[in-house]
């Protein structure tokens, strides 16, 4: 085993993290994203750049990049969240479904028009495939549109494509190891990834959010980011041992705790960890930029700029429509997305680790999308003017047609019985997938720990084979006894049987007769591989039989516990919600404790506690406030409330949801042009205009489009906006509006 050169490790990286930090100062001064100034800095310390120092060793920044991909991916998982995927809907999945599929079939005809092979042409497609979070996300706050009424929809979309890019990863790495695209293969590869991604899902949704509860007053800032970090890299080699790539463990745990309560707390300590490995992984990227090979295939890289340009507006447009979206946020949608980024560098990675990659399509890619995040901002501003041209061009029936498809797109049509069933049959799948993967992963366990260590203790013989099956059973007999229970509630089944008659029981009893059949292999299985023999399949089937008959007979009990278990389930995966909510954390009676923060557009932001009255006027008591990591119990009269506090408020269920809307506003202008509201504070000095004026000559709502929340006079004194307020030379101004409009009120 080689000995690691510390000398060159430390040097190669103090040299990349110097350059890091001078490029991305530089490129924050010209008001760019911090990612291009990464990957410049990755060329200058780079062999290709012989004006300034170059690395070493250059096994030593893919190492560190291989962590930084980890630490990335993990750090989107933690934004991804399995609630957060079902709460885009599935308008967000078919547009992004679009999108990806209708990008990667044009990067494959591209790729095989260049001349590029089947598996090149493939990795092609994918890379430009997915638009880029960062990019669209900066581009969007230095526009001052993080507001309008396409974003919201356009980040579910990003959401879904970052679910879709890790799975691509897995069919990707399928198609390099065979060199070669082969059906069965590949539906072998994304069956196994469903398999261990629900496996994972589940046992990782059950257990973890429940020991974090439980133990949570003994981890503090320190523990919680060693414990996140252990997670994440106990994840990445369990992912690596089943077969799968670091990057979708690291994925997966991140999409596990964000759906905890921790989750905020997680992402602020795991910050600073990403910010340093995602800049070496950028860093990295840059490195690969080869100008003599950027010169040599400038034709290629203006061809795919056009492309992904081209592409993402129509795939993108297209997609939004085709979910019922009006044709104006289509088209802002479509308009935004014209860029690639942090997805289709992994990809590259991927792609050029498995080596099969061609070495000149990483520098390629990596001009695409340096060019393409430039024009990003300049599309993003285009899509209104481009919206207007084409309304006016579109013939009148056309327009008609998508206003009408676009109203009616959301109408649900069918009964009550019918949405009745559809609520029970998508029960029961959800119930059998679920239980179906459980039960496999224990067969397998028990197939290679269990019956191994219970033969070599016992011995091969009738006790031996006896013990292993008693313990195979009772391990798996309460995951078939779930999937056996109906999933029709009994006031479900009376319901039905008044709308439909009798006939309404027969769907329900092919559903247990189906669990019956089911159940009755996985026990043949485990059965068979103790006893080979026919006997054990009739044994299983006897078995399987006695289960129906015991559901059937006490069927109230079996469903109490199944109950137990699925509400354990379901509340730590609406973990956050509920504690927003205050639903699953009742105390007594019908007073739940719901913690919810204080939004910019909340009414009651700048008021004192004694003013607001909130025990009369909405019935809540307020337990608590928590400010800039610190808590305040039961804060006096005198305190006052500011957007970003997370208030304890005891109250019914019914209270807290009237509550909710005005403590969590935001500032919403809708489709009009907005500024970058924040809540800000400065003090005025000398020279400031405001100095000896009233608040109401000041006109700060007026030109401004600001909101004063108190004024600072002195260490602790706060004071009340009123009209005749007269501003003095070193009072703090607590205001909500636009940062640049009001600095030189400063």
């Amino acid at each position: 085993m080689e000995s690691l050169d510390i000398n060159s490790l430390i040097s190669d990286l103090a040299l990349i993290l110097m350059l890091g930090a001078v490029a991305t100062v530089v490129f924050k001064m010209l008001k760019q994203p911090v990612v291009l100034g990464y990957i410049v800095a990755g060329f200058l310390a780079s062999p290709h750049f012989t004006l300034s120092p170059s690395i070493i060793v250059e096994s030593n920044i893919e190492f560190w990049a291989q962590i930084g991909i980890i630490v990335l991916l993990f750090s989107l998982g933690l934004e991804f969240s399995f609630k957060k995927l079902i709460d885009v809907g599935g308008s967000a999945i078919l547009t992004a479904l679009i999108i990806v599929l209708g990008m990667m079939s044009l990067g494959f005809v591209v790729g095989q028009f260049l001349g590029y092979g089947l598996v090149n042409s493939i990795f092609l497609g994918g890379m430009i495939s997915m638009s880029s979070t960062t990019i669209i996300l900066k581009a969007l706050t230095d526009l001052n549109m993080r507001q309008r009424r396409f974003v919201p929809m356009t980040f579910a979309v990003l959401i879904v494509e970052d679910l879709f890019a890790v799975v691509l990863m897995v069919i990707l790495s399928s198609i390099a190891l065979n060199n070669s695209v082969k059906g069965n293969e590949m539906v072998g590869s994304i069956l196994k990834l469903s398999f261990f991604l629900i496996m994972w899902f589940t046992v990782g949704i059950f257990i973890i959010p429940t020991l974090f509860k439980r133990f949570k007053r003994y981890i503090s800032d320190e523990q919680m980011l060693i414990i996140a970090m252990g997670l994440c890299f106990a994840m990445v080699l369990f992912s690596i041992n089943s077969g799968f790539s670091a990057a979708l463990g690291a994925f997966v745990m991140g999409s596990i705790l964000a759906g905890t309560i921790e989750a905020e707390r997680i992402e602020r300590l795991i910050s600073p960890v990403k910010d340093l490995f995602g800049a070496v992984f950028f860093i990295s990227v840059g490195m690969m930029v080869n100008p003599e090979v950027m010169t040599k295939h400038w034709s290629v890289i203006a061809l795919l700029a056009i492309v992904v340009i081209v592409g993402m507006i129509v795939f993108g447009t297209f997609g939004m429509l085709a979910t019922g979206q009006p044709l104006k946020l289509a088209m802002e949608s479509g308009f935004s997305l014209t860029q690639i980024g942090e997805f289709s560098f992994i990809i590259a990675t991927l792609g050029t680790g498995l080596g099969v990659l061609d070495k000149s399509i990483y520098p390629i890619i990596v001009a695409v999308s340096v060019i393409t995040t430039f024009t990003t901002p300049f599309f993003i501003k285009q899509a209104i003017p481009c919206y207007n041209l084409l309304v006016k061009v579109l013939p009148k029936n056309w327009t008609r047609l998508l206003n009408g498809y676009s109203q009616n797109a959301n109408v649900t049509e069918g009964s009550e019985t019918i949405k009745l069933w559809k609520s029970i049959i998508s029960r029961y799948l959800v119930r059998l997938i679920v239980y179906s993967v459980i039960i496999i992963a224990l067969i397998v366990v028990c197939r290679t720990y269990l019956m191994p260590l219970l033969f070599k203790h016992i011995g091969q013989n009738i006790w031996g084979r006896l013990a292993c099956a008693t313990l195979a059973i009772m391990i798996i007999s309460p995951f078939l006894l779930s999937i056996i229970m109906p999933s029709a509630k009994r006031s479900e089944q009376i319901v039905l049987l008044e709308s439909s008659g009798r006939m309404s029981y027969v769907p329900i009893v092919v559903m247990i007769l189906i669990s019956i059949i089911i159940s009755a292999m996985f026990l043949a299985t485990i059965l068979q591989a103790i006893y080979p023999s026919a006997a054990a399949v009739i044994a299983a089937i006897l078995l399987t039989i006695a289960m129906a008959v015991a559901v059937a007979a006490f069927p109230t009990r079996f469903k109490h516990r199944l109950s137990k278990i699925e509400k354990r389930f379901i509340s730590n995966i609406n973990e956050r919600e509920n504690r927003r909510t205050g639903h699953e954390n009742n105390l007594v009676s019908d007073l739940h404790l719901a913690y919810m923060t204080v939004g910019h557009g909340c009414p009651f932001a700048g008021e004192r506690l004694r003013n607001l009255d909130l025990r009369s006027r909405y019935g809540v008591n307020l337990v608590n406030i928590q400010r800039a990591g610190k808590r305040h119990p039961v804060p006096s009269g005198d305190m006052r409330l500011f957007p970003g506090d997370v208030l304890g408020v005891i109250a019914t269920e019914e209270q807290i949801q009237n509550l909710l809307p005005l403590v969590e506003a935001q500032t919403n202008t809708g489709d009009t042009p907005n500024r970058d509201v924040k809540f800000i504070h400065f003090a005025i000095s000398t020279n400031s205009p405001l100095v000896g004026v009233t608040l109401e000559d000041s006109r700060l709502r007026e030109d401004y489009g600001a909101l004063l929340v108190a004024v600072q006079r002195g260490e602790d004194d706060y004071i009340s906006p009123t009209p005749d307020l007269e501003f003095k030379n070193g009072d703090i101004l607590w205001i909500v509006g636009d940062p640049k409009e009001l600095s030189h009120l400063k």
